[in-house]
């Protein structure tokens, strides 16, 4: 019996689709990756609709929305539940060696075989941050290890470099910039700095005196082209041991990054667009069409049924997502234009997203003191900078009527309330939901980038709405 494809899967954090350069960024951000996509298929409209880190991650492994996974917040606690098998779970059952890099203790990095870590935070004694080289060192000698095995492997990677700190090495810090990032007439940081919860974090890792919100965006695009070419270093390993032809490489993100937008301020909160688009591609010669451009709309969900279909490997798994498969083929696929929307980071919110209009609707006050319903125009208003609501009422309520009317389908196909609702700790400060704005701003604060850290370990303590 043949020896079965391994699979190669890349989930990098908060990388946002429309600062690659495969996507058509105007900077060239990821050469190597642009390279990988000419070989393989590249998706130019996916979404991640649960945000952040830990129901993204959910969807991708489980192949379930944020009603079959049970899972919306970064904070969850407990374990995931039982009535969904991760990717490693199935693909370790049919004979597979799975090894995660980067993602232990996670509710949704269950079921691998082997666990390893690498320094993926804050900076070493240059004062920048090496992530992806820290990882590659974890990562190459494994993925020699599992080559030489009989079995075919599963090797997953958390890459953190496009996550906050953003602070790549020499001469990546300065590759997008040619400006004085301490101009005392620049006040494109006057916002951030004023926003209590947030300050301190930055702080601790931007410039001291540091005014140009442009300095900032470019350490982040800095970050992704490093990360590029660390990432080639991986590829460069699979050539060279001769498994390129029997390897699916998947590269997608769990979440976008809002930068200095919408007052979000260089995280992953607010439902957004920045937040919601990333990338995806999948290359695995002679079974996945080169340089194929998919204009169709897929999600993270879609991600397990794909590849376990790519992989030839049969399961009777009812997922929520659907096999991209057909529209790797040139065939049609149903589809399915709008969608829930949901986020639990900083921010308890949910919407409904259609190709012309978003709806987002706050769960309690937020600590951006923005107003309850959000409505935007994405045809017209692309940056999503004006809010429509109060214009459009007749648009909300139609909205708002079609969430509902979902939210009400899939609790009946679950047999489960929606986890949105019983997430009233989300943000593990004990009690909820906020009353006020006010009350959400005075207790959300993150200090150091270990504080940082930390507030994504602990995630996974207790369990909740089993």
């Amino acid at each position: 019996m043949n020896k079965k494809p391994n699979l190669l899967l890349f989930g990098i954090d908060s990388l946002r689709r429309d600062h690659m350069s495969a996507y058509g960024y105007h900077r060239l951000t990821t050469p190597h990756i642009d390279k990988l996509a000419e070989g393989g298929a590249l998706f130019e409209n996916h979404f991640s609709p649960s945000v952040p880190t830990t129901p993204g991650y959910a969807s991708m492994l489980t192949g379930m929305d944020c009603f079959g996974s049970d899972v919306v917040a970064l904070r969850h606690k407990g374990p995931l539940g039982s009535h969904v098998a991760t990717l490693a779970e199935v693909l370790g059952d049919s004979g597979y060696n799975t090894t995660c890099i980067g993602f232990t203790g996670n509710p949704s990095s269950r079921g691998f075989h082997k666990y390893m870590n690498f320094e993926g935070w804050g900076p070493n004694e240059t004062g920048r941050s090496p992530k992806a080289e820290n990882l590659n060192t974890v990562a190459i000698p494994e993925l020699k290890r599992l080559a030489q095995e009989d079995q075919p492997f599963f090797l997953f990677l958390r890459h953190m470099d496009p996550h906050s700190p953003y602070l790549p090495p020499r001469p990546y810090e300065r590759m997008f910039y040619d400006g004085n990032e301490r101009d005392p007439d620049n006040e494109s940081l006057k916002g951030l700095y004023d926003f209590k919860p947030f300050r301190d974090y930055f702080a601790s890792w931007f410039p001291e005196g540091c005014t140009d919100s442009d300095y900032i965006d470019a350490q982040y695009d800095g970050a992704i082209a490093y990360m590029d070419a660390c990432i080639q270093n991986i590829l460069t390993t699979v050539e060279a041991l001769g498994i390129e032809e029997e390897t699916l490489i998947v590269v997608t993100s769990d979440h976008g990054e809002t930068l200095n937008e919408h007052d979000c301020y260089y995280d992953h909160h607010g439902l957004y667009e920045t937040n919601l688009v990333v990338p995806l591609i999948f290359k695995y010669p002679g079974k996945v069409p080169a340089g194929k451009r998919v204009s169709d709309y897929s999600q993270i969900k879609d991600i397990m049924p794909t590849i376990l279909d790519l992989l030839e490997i049969k399961t009777d798994i009812p997922f929520n997502g659907r096999s991209l498969q057909p529209l790797l083929e040139g065939r049609e696929r149903a589809r399915e234009p709008e969608f829930y929307i949901t986020e639990c980071t900083w921010m308890r919110k949910h919407g409904w997203r259609t190709p012309e209009w978003k709806l987002i609707h706050a769960l309690e006050p937020d600590f951006h003191f923005k107003p309850e319903i959000e409505l935007y125009n994405l045809i017209k208003d692309t940056q999503e900078l004006r809010n429509v609501a109060e214009e459009e009422p007749e648009i909300v309520a139609m909205l708002e009527s079609r969430m509902q009317a979902h939210i009400a389908k899939r609790e009946a196909e679950t047999g489960r309330t929606n986890p949105m609702y019983m997430n009233e700790d989300w943000h593990g400060k004990g009690g909820g939901p906020f009353q006020s704005s006010q009350q959400a701003y005075d207790a959300l604060y993150i200090g150091s980038p270990k504080t940082a850290q930390s507030l994504q370990a602990k995630a996974g303590k207790e369990q909740v709405n089993k």
